[in-house]
């Protein structure tokens, strides 16, 4: 892709999710749901767990390694969090927009649902930082067919909801154009430990395979993203990978280069 300075884009994204009080995570370590209409509060507590501690020591690993990063962050925790926030954009890091909850999602929601959760996270977010969010990725990934339309008329820069490209495009929409910015699950704490229950050392084993052999796939550009959850990886075991990952991410600059979906759109949007 023009602009970039090496084939290889691996984009750093730290998720910072937060539920509704009447909700919790459909899955968490103890593995057996509760029936339907009990509130999983043992689920609750350990996803508080990202916005209290594990947001706090990914930012003092990106710090010392000097890593820019994107933080997805539910509307709800913006407005509960704000010193969070502000050491956030402190940081030199993007706060984009994750939606309200974690909880809600937009392919579930009416119109009228979706722009009023969509306006009450952008205040949020502005209120907390000084800025509203530049960039949005859905709860689980999924927005309705009307999602890009409400960004780019609300001014985002980029949508991250997208599987079918190795690459950031202009996506046009009813509304005007917005940035498409691919997002790969290959490297991603949630699906590698939580749902397939491997061992925190796969997420940088599955990186180093990836990038090591990337010059031996023939197409010279591509991106890749490198995400954590700050419940999840923000935990001592998952911080660990976390610091591997990104040093031996390192090791490969002679064709990778790490980067964030903001630097991606914005690169997207000038070629």
């Amino acid at each position: 892709m023009k602009g970039f300075p090496k084939p290889l884009a691996l984009s750093v994204s730290v998720m910072l999710e937060g539920w509704t009080d009447d909700s919790a995570p459909g899955i968490g370590p103890m593995g057996n749901p509760l029936k339907a209409g009990v509130l999983d509060l043992q689920a609750r507590s350990w996803a508080e767990y990202g916005p209290k501690v594990g947001a706090w020591r990914l930012l003092d690993i990106l710090q010392r390694l000097e890593v820019r990063s994107v933080f997805y962050v539910s509307g709800l925790l913006a407005e509960r969090y704000p010193e969070l926030m502000t050491a956030i954009v402190a940081g030199g890091h993007t706060v984009a927009a994750h939606g309200w909850g974690q909880n809600i999602i937009p392919s579930y929601q009416t119109a009228e649902e979706e722009a009023h959760d969509l306006e009450r996270c952008i205040k949020a977010i502005a209120a907390a930082t000084g800025r509203p969010p530049p960039g949005w990725l859905s709860p689980r990934c999924t927005p309705s067919a009307r999602t890009s339309s409400l960004l780019a008329k609300a001014g985002f820069d980029w949508h991250a909801d997208f599987f079918d490209s190795d690459l950031p495009s202009l996506h046009r929409t009813p509304e005007g154009a917005i940035v498409a910015v691919p997002f790969t699950m290959e490297v991603n704490d949630m699906p590698l430990y939580v749902r397939y229950g491997a061992e925190p050392e796969a997420f940088t084993r599955v990186l180093e395979r990836i990038v090591a052999n990337w010059p031996r796939l023939g197409r010279p550009a591509g991106c890749l993203d490198i995400t954590v959850h700050a419940h999840v990886f923000g935990r001592p075991f998952g911080a660990i990978e976390f610091m591997n990952c990104l040093e031996t991410a390192r090791r490969y600059e002679e064709w990778a280069w790490l980067t964030d979906h903001r630097t991606l759109a914005g690169l997207c949007k000038t070629s």
